[in-house]
This record gives C-alpha cells, sequence and structure tokens, in this order.
C-alpha cells in the first residue's frame, strides 16, 4: 500500500546560489527526472520554496526506503546540487474533493 509523504529536498555544496534553477548544472536531466516521477505518479506536487534554500515533494510510496531509492538517482542527487534533508509520513485529514 501506497502512502504519502512528505519531503524537503536541501541545496547541496554544488548549488551556485547565483545562478537560477534553471541555469543550474545539468538542469535539463533533473527537469527531465522529476517530470517522470510525476508522470509515474510517485511525486503528487513539488517545487521550490519561495525564500528558502529548498524544495517541498509530496510523494506516494510503499515506505521511506523507495523514496531514498529513487531520488538517488536523481541527476541532481549524483552531482551535489540537491540532497534529501527531511522525511516525514503524512496524514491527510482533510481535502477538497
Amino acid at each position: 500500500m501506497r502512502k504519502l509523504f512528505l519531503v524537503t529536498r536541501s541545496h547541496g555544496p554544488r548549488w551556485n546560489d547565483s545562478r537560477p534553477i534553471e541555469e543550474q548544472e545539468e538542469w535539463p536531466a533533473h527537469a527531465e527526472f522529476m517530470d517522470n516521477l510525476v508522470a509515474e505518479r510517485f511525486i503528487v506536487l513539488g517545487g521550490p520554496v519561495d525564500g528558502m534554500d529548498h524544495a517541498l515533494l509530496i510523494v506516494q510510496a510503499r515506505d521511506a526506503e523507495e523514496i531514498h531509492q529513487r531520488l538517488a538517482k536523481d541527476p541532481w542527487s549524483h552531482n551535489g546540487l540537491l540532497r534529501t534533508s527531511e522525511l516525514r509520513s503524512w496524514t491527510v485529514r482533510l481535502d477538497s474533493t
């Protein structure tokens, strides 16, 4: 059974603060990787948090290990631009559907 998780991905040591997200190294490969995770319905929602050095992902997975394994394949994990800094299971009690 798949559950929801909140995943925080923070800037890693190779993140260049002087460049926008689309100008970071390997942006096209990272964007394609993330788009594929959305298409597979692994990532439900995600994006950078304004004014912060991290992105928030809402992920649907069996467990935390699946999340770590899948995100480890992100080109930005390999090149030190992003790292998973927090991962928590999330129980939704309210929604608009």
